[in-house]
């Protein structure tokens, strides 16, 4: 049963209107009068409803929390304070990305809402794969993003202390956490009324699924470390349908399962979601080879992406720091700095593993869990469909089992990297 605060309201059009005129600094944004203002819901992710509100001066983004799942409406009820712990972090990690998300304007504790910078130009990065789109500053400017939020947010940025607080407050997001501990490591090894796959196509393909014991083993190894490893702050839904893009920008959203976690995590399900973008390709060609050339230049995307974060967090890391992990004054002499080279290499070799082992879970979840994504689900045809998520499910499990056999990222790419043009 979810608690529904006093003066806790939906926000239909006319009160939203309502509500941003209450707010000088918003009226001033949009310029006019609130009759003038035009509203667009563009509702597209699976919890909240969003708002595009434009008025002569410019425009906001408004999102609110619903009491229940958006796209499943009040048979799956779901507490409303989201909202809060979105905001919470788009504060906490705004020193630190700014120019890579939207700035936030205002929050109501009441209606658990909040309007943001309005990006008018962009689409998600993931339309614009599906259309076969190119960005070439994108895949860097999200390790960027991930690079500074993940490191700002650790001990090795900041006193225990300070984290620690933090810590503790996201902690109480546990019903945004419960949704991705069920969603990501449980629902999919299991029979759950809400998995879904493309039958009958790969009924036999989900039974061998749930029957795969090393599978599951490495899987339930994942869930444990994305519980009990709190490395830094998470956005915790870091895939290419949170990532805001235009030919010059590239700005991250949708943050409201932040916690704190494994920097892997983030990192695994963006390269995740590069991934099934990359097996999709043949799926939206309108003749044979179409899509190869694209297909390899998102390959080239997960590379640049993970080159790039490890080039920006290990410059911070290696750099004189404040916080309590790896204290800067431990490593004064020569003899002092190739030991700490060492251990940072060694640190991103596991980081590395579970980068790997977070991408191969969030592809699984996507092709026979709840909540699907337009890659696959856009192709029309079931059959064409199927073999290619058969293909990415065979290619997952192997990023699962066998993600602490692999050196480097391109080594991991290298069997992919031969055109293929059908499955």
């Amino acid at each position: 049963m979810v608690t529904i605060p006093t003066g806790y309201e939906r926000l239909n059009e006319a009160g939203l209107r309502r509500w941003l005129a209450e707010q000088s600094a918003l009226v001033a944004r949009l310029g006019g009068s609130a009759e003038t203002w035009h509203v667009r819901e563009v509702s597209d992710g699976n919890l909240n409803v969003v708002y595009i509100v434009t008025g002569p001066a410019g425009g906001v983004c408004v999102k609110q929390s619903l009491p229940y799942v958006r796209v499943a409406g009040e048979s799956w009820p779901m507490p409303l304070e989201r909202a809060y712990f979105e905001q919470l972090y788009l504060r906490a990690s705004e020193p630190h990305v700014q120019g890579l998300a939207p700035a936030l304007l205002y929050y109501d504790p009441v209606r658990f809402a909040f309007a943001m910078e309005l990006l008018s130009e962009h689409i998600t990065l993931r339309h614009g794969l599906i259309a076969g789109n190119c960005y070439p500053n994108a895949a860097r400017r999200v390790a960027e993003y991930v690079a500074r939020r993940a490191f700002a947010t650790s001990v090795l940025a900041e006193p225990f202390e300070r984290v620690y607080d933090r810590l503790a407050a996201f902690s109480r997001n546990q019903a945004l956490v419960r949704i991705t501990v069920d969603l990501i490591f449980t629902h999919p090894y299991i029979v759950n009324e809400r998995n879904r796959w493309t039958t009958p196509q790969l009924d036999d393909v989900v039974a061998k699924l749930r029957t795969d014991a090393t599978l599951k083993a490495a899987a339930g190894r994942l869930g444990q470390r994305f519980l009990t490893v709190q490395e830094a702050l998470l956005h915790g839904d870091l895939h290419t349908g949170s990532v805001m893009v235009s030919a010059t920008d590239t700005q991250v959203i949708d943050a409201e399962f932040a916690a704190y976690g494994p920097i892997g995590f983030d990192l695994g399900l963006f390269v995740g979601n590069l991934l099934m973008a990359y097996f999709s390709q043949p799926g939206h060609e309108s003749r044979p080879g179409e899509r190869t050339t694209h297909a390899q230049w998102i390959l080239t995307q997960v590379s640049e992406f993970w080159a790039e974060f490890v080039r920006l967090y290990d410059s911070s890391w290696s750099s004189a720091r404040a916080g309590d992990g790896y204290p800067s004054a431990f490593f004064s002499t020569a003899e002092d700095q190739r030991a700490f080279a060492l251990e940072r290499t060694r640190g991103f070799s596991e980081l590395l593993a579970d980068t790997l082992g977070f991408a191969g879970a969030e592809i699984i979840r996507r092709i026979v869990g709840f909540a699907h994504n337009r890659d696959f689900e856009s192709i029309e045809n079931p059959e064409v469909r199927a073999g290619l998520e058969q293909r990415a499910l065979t290619f997952a499990r192997m990023l699962i089992v066998e993600s602490r056999g692999f050196k480097t990222m391109d080594e991991v790419l290298q069997s992919l990297r031969a055109p293929k043009t059908s499955t």
